[in-house]
């Protein structure tokens, strides 16, 4: 999938494009649910080493190459050709050509199916399905012909998929079943990533909205957007109290709540910030979302 190291254009090498396309920042996003769901797999007393790694790998491998077939998206949509104030998008920019993104959007499909095989064998068909429909909604948020990220359904998506079925489904591949515990924790890491992809909608609003782009950002206006990251934020934390309050597990678990001023923090500046500054509040979001997952699964654990 690197290529060689020749030179891609402007300086950057293959094997640098390639890491480019695969936006590092944004990988946290199929890390911390993945990092929840074995913590309460652990919790329950039903951990599986390997299973909860295959998860990790496979996670990160549909996230990567999700990020290929957005870019390619909206490369042959003219999105990113609009005064793009976000990070540079590889096809756009010319680093890679359409088919080698393409051709690498395949190969990472490729071995999270090879993975998907050993998760299979665990949890049967529904983890078939759950695998299959993720790597059709990473491949239509923005490709094909009905790309759902265009449409204000993108946030929805990221919710059902980084969350419910992340969670859930390294949970079930290790417990083979799936408790009210574990669902909250997918709704929490599911507002979370959702986050995420706000702080990049409201960024991107203006160039969105030229390039036919309807996100909820569009669609809302960026007020309206701020507000839904505002209230996918509080959700996340009100979970760890239903947890301990509503499910009766130990109030370890409230750990979460220690990165909250860090939580406040980025609203502020979601409130507050524009453009190209925007790019420091998405890092955050990100960071915010596995530091958050790691102190609800070390509460968890401890618990």
């Amino acid at each position: 999938m690197t290529g060689s190291p020749a030179k891609a254009g402007q300086g950057t090498t293959q094997l640098q494009a390639w890491i480019l396309a695969s936006r590092p920042r944004t990988l946290p996003a199929s890390v911390a649910p993945v990092i929840v769901g074995t913590a309460l797999a652990i919790q329950a007393g039903a951990f599986r080493p390997a299973a909860a790694l295959v998860a990790l790998l496979c996670a990160l491998l549909i996230q990567i190459g999700s990020n290929f077939a957005n870019d390619l998206g909206d490369f042959r949509r003219g999105t990113d050709e609009l005064g793009r104030v976000g990070p540079t998008r590889v096809t756009t920019a010319g680093l890679l050509t359409p088919e080698q993104v393409k051709a690498g959007m395949f190969v990472d499909f490729g071995l999270a199916a090879l993975g998907g095989l050993y998760l299979i064998a665990l949890g049967g068909w529904p983890i078939l399905v759950v695998g299959v429909l993720s790597i059709v909604a990473a491949i239509a948020y923005t490709a094909g012909p009905l790309p759902f990220g265009y449409y204000g359904l993108g946030d929805l998506g990221t919710f059902i998929f980084f969350g419910l079925v992340a969670v859930g489904g390294t949970y079930y591949v290790q417990a083979h079943a799936v408790t009210p515990a574990v669902w909250l924790g997918a709704v929490a890491m599911g507002c979370l990533v959702t986050a995420i992809l706000v702080v990049n909608n409201v960024r991107d609003a203006d160039t969105d909205r030229q390039a036919g782009k309807r996100t909820l950002a569009v669609l809302l206006g960026r007020r309206g957007a701020r507000i839904e990251y505002a209230l996918l934020l509080a959700v996340a934390y009100a979970v760890p109290l239903i947890l301990w309050l509503g499910l009766g597990l130990t109030p370890w678990v409230m750990l979460a709540w220690l990165t909250l001023p860090l939580a406040v923090r980025l609203t502020r500046a979601v409130f507050t910030v524009l453009g190209p500054a925007l790019n420091k509040t998405l890092a955050g979001t990100a960071q915010l979302t596995v530091l958050y997952a790691i102190a609800l699964a070390v509460g968890l654990v401890i618990g």
